[in-house]
Formats: C-alpha cells, sequence, structure tokens
C-alpha cells in the first residue's frame, strides 16, 4: 500500500476526516493543509488505520 492510501481507513475514520477539514477549512487554512492536519487528528485519536486482526487482542489481565 503506497504512502497516503486512504483504503486501511474504516468509513467513520473518513467521515471524521473530512469533517474535521471542513473546520480547518472554515479557520482559513488552505485545503492541502486542513487535510494533512484532519488526517494526522484521526490518527492520534483512533491509533491509524482498521485495528483489527492477528494480535490484535487486549492483553489479559
Amino acid at each position: 500500500m503506497p504512502r497516503g492510501d486512504k483504503t486501511a481507513y474504516t468509513d467513520k475514520q473518513k467521515r471524521q476526516a473530512r469533517h474535521i477539514e471542513k473546520s480547518y477549512q472554515q479557520r482559513g487554512l488552505p485545503e492541502d493543509q486542513a487535510a494533512a492536519r484532519a488526517w494526522a487528528t484521526v490518527n492520534k485519536e483512533s491509533g491509524g488505520g482498521k485495528l483489527s486482526g492477528s494480535g490484535r487482542k487486549k492483553p489479559a489481565r
């Protein structure tokens, strides 16, 4: 998967990024910077793309 490919993100994460990007644009940021900041925010909050699959279980207490 090439860098910048958004296929590994859930629909919810994509919606969040669009909403955050709109907010940044309303504050006066250029479109490219708004998109970059929006995806950085989504990554910070959710830890990146889909978090499912082998080895993704919560550790036993």
